[in-house]
């Protein structure tokens, strides 16, 4: 199990790309967006909530067996992030690009207490707890994009 987490954190590799890995990881995340939305918000829901953990513990067995803090492999955050910020959102093309775009933004510059939580807090809880924060703020920030606007693209109200 050790070994089947420490290759989750990594996301069975995609962090060792070259260049760019989180934000190669957050495209690779795409396809499990379309999924989970497709299971419904519920299921949707429980993958965030299950994978929270379950990725503070890979990042922690990751840190253990390489030794460091946050290394650019570990991408299972990126993952995470990018659930969290397209929860309760339209499947559409322009949701899923301008809330990639929005994630990656706060990810990459870890604006506001992001970056704080990124240098305070260790451990697998640090690794994941920075991409929790900007994936909240991404979803805060689209929520009233998709209310607020029509820049989500067309959304169906089904009665």
């Amino acid at each position: 199990m050790r070994k089947f987490l420490i290759q989750l954190a990594t996301l069975f590799g995609v962090g060792r790309f070259p260049k760019g890995p989180g934000t190669v990881a957050t495209m690779v995340t795409i396809p499990l967006v379309v999924l989970l939305w497709e299971l419904g918000p519920l299921v949707y829901m429980g993958a965030i909530v299950l994978l929270l953990p379950v990725g503070i513990i890979a990042c922690e067995f990751y840190e253990q067996e390489k030794g460091g803090h946050d290394h650019k492999e570990i991408v299972i955050d990126e993952v995470l992030g990018f659930l969290i910020t397209m929860v309760w959102l339209p499947l559409t093309w322009q949701a899923i690009l301008i809330g990639f775009v929005l994630f990656r933004v706060l990810d990459i510059t870890k604006p506001l207490f992001i970056g704080y939580l990124d240098k305070k807090i260790q451990g697998g809880l640090g690794v994941m707890v920075d991409d929790v924060a900007a994936g909240i703020i991404a979803s805060l920030i689209m929520q009233v994009l998709y209310t607020q606007t029509n820049w989500l693209g067309s959304q169906v109200l089904v009665p």
